[in-house]
């Protein structure tokens, strides 16, 4: 006697036959898990850009993964099932800062490059910003001494104007004479000093152009 022979009306492979999942099936888990994943990951992007948003200064030592994935409460292994390494899950942030500040960088052109600057700021003053007075007591009175020196040569050569775009055009100017900017020149685009001196006092010479012309940089946005 031959056990489950043919004719029976069973399934070709019985009880196994029976727990095999249609294709409609395992595509329909498998669309769902995508989601799940999809929506963990928005979910750690978002904790990790909301933590961004309390580090002062864009000080970003405190974004690490153990971090962030205890606000998101997820394991640490989660976050790194999402992204391989921490550079991973900044990049993802940053892209995600980009387009809360909505700057895109791939279209940027000297027409629009004054309304980036400006979306860009406008966004850096929603973060906070630590005050990070100047230690040494001979470089803070440097500092000091320099900004001094650039507001009475805004009041001699635009003394029509309102102290407020006085000490906005002072600031500009400081902001091509000062160390920082020339190491970035030096370092980050790889000028010589001399051109890194040219591309500053360039620079310092259309401000000036500016306002022998009477031509202040105006009002902030929105006063």
């Amino acid at each position: 006697m031959v056990a489950g022979g043919s004719g029976t009306g069973s399934a070709p492979d019985g009880p196994r036959g029976a727990a095999r999942q249609s294709p409609k099936a395992r595509s329909y888990e498998n669309s769902q898990r995508s989601r799940q994943a999809a929506a963990t990951r928005e979910r750690i992007v978002a904790t990790a850009t909301d933590l961004v948003h309390e580090l002062p200064n864009w000080d970003w030592r405190n974004l690490t993964v153990r971090a962030v994935a205890r606000r998101a409460g997820v394991n640490e292994s989660t976050v790194y099932r999402h992204f391989a390494t921490e550079r991973n899950l900044r990049d993802a942030v940053l892209r995600q800062l980009e387009t809360e500040a909505g700057v895109e960088l791939e279209n940027l052109t000297l027409d629009n490059f004054g309304q980036t600057i400006a979306q860009t700021f406008t966004y850096l003053a929603t973060f906070p910003i630590d005050s990070q007075p100047i230690e040494d007591p001979t470089f803070a009175a440097l500092d000091e001494r320099r900004r001094r020196a650039l507001r009475a040569a805004l009041t001699e050569s635009a003394a029509g104007w309102t102290d407020e775009e006085r000490e906005m055009t002072a600031a500009a100017l400081d902001a091509y004479w000062s160390v920082g900017t020339f190491e970035r020149m030096v370092t980050t685009w790889d000028l010589d000093p001399e051109k890194a001196t040219s591309a500053a006092t360039w620079v310092i010479g259309l401000i000036a152009a500016a306002v022998r012309d009477g031509r202040g940089p105006g009002k902030p946005a929105g006063a």
